[in-house]
């Protein structure tokens, strides 16, 4: 069967789902145990975080973006992109450390790994769906709810795909080398400036926007930005490129399970 590996780790994380909610839940709880502001504290930081760019941009600084642009005020365009980014970090990155953290329950019970990226994966969504929904209510009112506001759906589905495939693909590489971690990271806090979060995809160098869509949020964002800022279905390329980062991280996940399966536990 094509892609076994992948389809096997797939089931057995569907067959142990009331598992993986029970874990989704001790992660969420997890990060906020110890806070005075308790389950708040996990939402609020990001909604501080993009309220200070609309802020700053929007209502101290007045700065606006050129002609072309999907909006003209800097604040409103760059809180529809790093929403979402901030949502794709948190998910890859602690998606990528869910083996290291359970090395020591994965040597003690033969649990699928899966579970445990699926967890930390599934946690950053629990957080950050309902501030993407919240987002998405905040500026539909703007086009007066049109039909391109269906979009939304498979654009966050598309996300949270790509999110369990590369958190679980770089979980895997971080347990055979844990420099992937420290090399994930500064990629992380780089590739939203090799994206169209901060600028328009317009204002980017035509010669150099190849290098964007090595990104594999551009599409996304560009498909969030036209939804929300614009009231318009997202462009045929939207698509077309989460399909080809969809069934690329497929076959390179698959690959990784299979090369792995009888060392994953001794790397941990």
């Amino acid at each position: 069967m094509l892609f076994s590996h992948l389809w096997s780790d797939l089931r057995a994380a569907w067959n142990a789902r009331a598992l993986v909610r029970v874990l989704t839940r001790r992660e969420v709880a997890a990060r906020h145990a110890g806070t005075a502001a308790g389950v708040v504290w996990p939402y609020l930081q990001p909604l501080l975080t993009v309220a200070a760019y609309y802020l700053v941009f929007d209502v101290v600084f007045s700065m606006r973006l050129g002609a072309g642009a999907p909006a003209h005020a800097v604040g409103t365009f760059l809180v529809v992109g790093a929403l979402p980014w901030m949502a794709f970090c948190d998910a890859v990155q602690r998606g990528m450390s869910s083996l290291i953290d359970a090395g020591g329950v994965l040597q003690k019970n033969p649990l699928p790994p899966v579970l445990f990226a699926a967890r930390s994966v599934l946690a950053s969504a629990v957080i950050y769906g309902p501030l993407l929904l919240l987002l998405a209510l905040a500026y539909t009112p703007l086009h007066q709810w049109r039909v391109p506001l269906l979009a939304l759906g498979p654009l966050l589905v598309l996300q949270l795909a790509l999110c369990l495939l590369l958190g679980y693909a770089l979980a895997i590489l971080a347990a055979a080398l844990r420099d992937t971690v420290q090399l994930v990271g500064f990629l992380l806090s780089v590739g939203i400036y090799l994206s169209p979060i901060l600028f328009p995809l317009s204002m980017f160098p035509e010669d150099w926007r190849w290098v964007l869509w090595l990104n594999p949020m551009t599409a996304l964002v560009q498909g969030y930005q036209q939804v929300l800022l614009q009231g318009a279905w997202p462009p045929v390329s939207v698509w077309w490129v989460s399909a080809g980062w969809f069934g690329l991280l497929v076959v390179v996940l698959n690959l990784l399970i299979a090369r792995s399966r009888d060392q994953l536990v001794d790397w941990l």
